[in-house]
């Protein structure tokens, strides 16, 4: 599996070491450039194969917002988007539309597990169509 990482703090960060663990690929953006793999997420949508995946784990609101109208820029129809923040749930549906529009996915999924979740695991709560929940 390969999987795109948007914020890397305490959650991000420990998210991208565990799914590495387990034997996958995650090429991980940060704003802070001592945490990324990439210079940009125009880097980090170059890196990943189709269709990509890209999990979105940075603070509810505009700054959501952003990186959702950024991504839906780079990438195309087929890829997906996992917002795993704790967006509010009419911003999901709008992110979902936003990207629907251009034939990009949109997973609401969130994750509960904190700092320890590196060790212990994460829960995920998801929605979105089972074929993007597939990917």
């Amino acid at each position: 599996m390969q999987l795109g990482l948007i914020g890397l703090g305490k959650m991000g960060g420990n998210m991208r070491e565990r799914i590495r663990r387990a034997g996958h690929t995650v090429i991980g953006y940060d704003r802070d450039p001592g945490l990324s793999d990439v210079a940009s997420l125009a880097e980090l949508a170059d890196s990943l194969d189709a269709p990509r995946v890209v999990w979105v784990m940075v603070p509810a609101g505009a700054p959501t917002q952003s990186v959702i109208d950024e991504l839906s820029g780079l990438l195309d129809a087929g890829d997906v988007v996992v917002d795993g923040g704790n967006s509010r749930w009419t911003d999901d549906e709008k992110h979902a539309a936003e990207l629907a529009e251009k034939g990009i996915g949109f997973v609401d999924c969130g994750v509960s597990g904190g700092v320890h979740g590196l060790a212990n695991g994460y829960a995920l709560m998801y929605g979105g169509d089972a074929e993007d929940v597939a990917k």
